[in-house]
């Protein structure tokens, strides 16, 4: 019976189902692992540790009198000093984690440039190795910097390894995504668990979607709103959380969004939906005119 059908199948021209596993490149994910891990701490942790071994242990900790600490020059500073020195050791893991990462990604670059579009996931292809190669990469840096004391710093370090381009101003809050092709204009700011999705997986074995999210300047995106590769946003738009757009949205400034997938939200819906009287509405108005009058000043 199997014989058959699939005979049939082949009399009918229908085609069959290509699928091969992609080639697991181990030694490119253990290489990028351990480079990031130890060179980003090996400067932090060997300036920590010099700092407890010559000043904090014998100026704080062997201190004998607990009096002297406070009335003493050099105990007092060794305490006082700890917090800023454990604060510059993170400040440098991060940094040289950025760093690292940043060749290992420049070095992707070279082998083959990051480029827009869909990248079948069942045909083995260095497009696809080099997709997966560069998520791996970035996501220590990531988890590092939004897991830290310092997640506002999470723009200038993409931006410094050269995955996104996050304009000045620009706020991100936690989130799974936004580590690629995120381009944003100037003071824009994206939610709590907000998602820049420029990659996106269609089912279990479907094809990866992988182009480029793009907001205007002052554009604000509310928490728990994913934005769908290919999404493309004017200047002054306002998407409110829980949101949702689907591939190749494309929104005009100006507007206020919600919904799933996202649509406008006109002013008598909009006064409804804030509880806004008509002389807020007018207030609001007034001072985009002023900001837009003072930007064209400006240029």
């Amino acid at each position: 019976m199997e014989t058959n059908s699939t005979n049939e199948q082949k009399e009918s021209g229908e085609k069959e189902i290509i699928k091969e596993e992609q080639p697991i490149k181990f030694h490119w994910y253990l290489l990028g692992f351990v480079t990031t891990y130890f060179v980003s701490w090996l400067i932090p942790g060997i300036a920590f540790f010099t700092y407890v071994m010559l000043f904090f242990l014998p100026y704080f900790l062997e201190t004998s009198n607990f009096i002297l600490i406070f009335t003493e020059l050099k105990p007092l500073l060794s305490l006082l000093l700890f917090p800023l020195v454990l604060i510059a050791c993170v400040l440098l893991h991060l940094f040289f984690a950025a760093a690292v990462v940043k060749f290992w990604y420049g070095f992707t670059q070279r082998i083959l440039p990051s480029k827009e579009g869909v990248i079948p996931r069942n045909v083995p292809s260095k497009t696809s190795s080099l997709y997966h190669i560069r998520s791996f990469l970035l996501k220590y840096p990531k988890n590092a910097v939004m897991k830290g004391m310092f997640p506002w710093v999470f723009t200038w370090i993409f931006n410094f390894i050269g995955s996104t381009e996050y304009g000045k101003g620009t706020t991100v809050e936690e989130e799974v995504c936004g580590d690629r092709f995120a381009i944003t204009g100037e003071n824009c700011y994206v939610g709590p668990n907000a998602s820049l999705a420029s990659h996106l997986v269609e089912g279990i074995f479907g094809n990866i979607y992988y182009f480029k999210v793009k907001l205007g300047d002052n554009c604000t995106v509310g928490a728990e709103t994913p934005l769908a590769p290919g999404t493309e946003l004017g200047d002054n738009s306002y998407v409110f959380p829980g949101a949702a757009t689907l591939k190749f949205t494309e929104g005009k400034g100006g507007y206020y969004y919600f919904g799933m997938p996202i649509r406008k939200l006109f002013s008598r819906k909009l006064k409804k939906y804030l509880g806004l009287i008509d002389e807020d509405l007018e207030r609001a108005e007034k001072l985009m005119e002023i900001q837009q009058k003072n930007k064209k000043e400006d240029d």
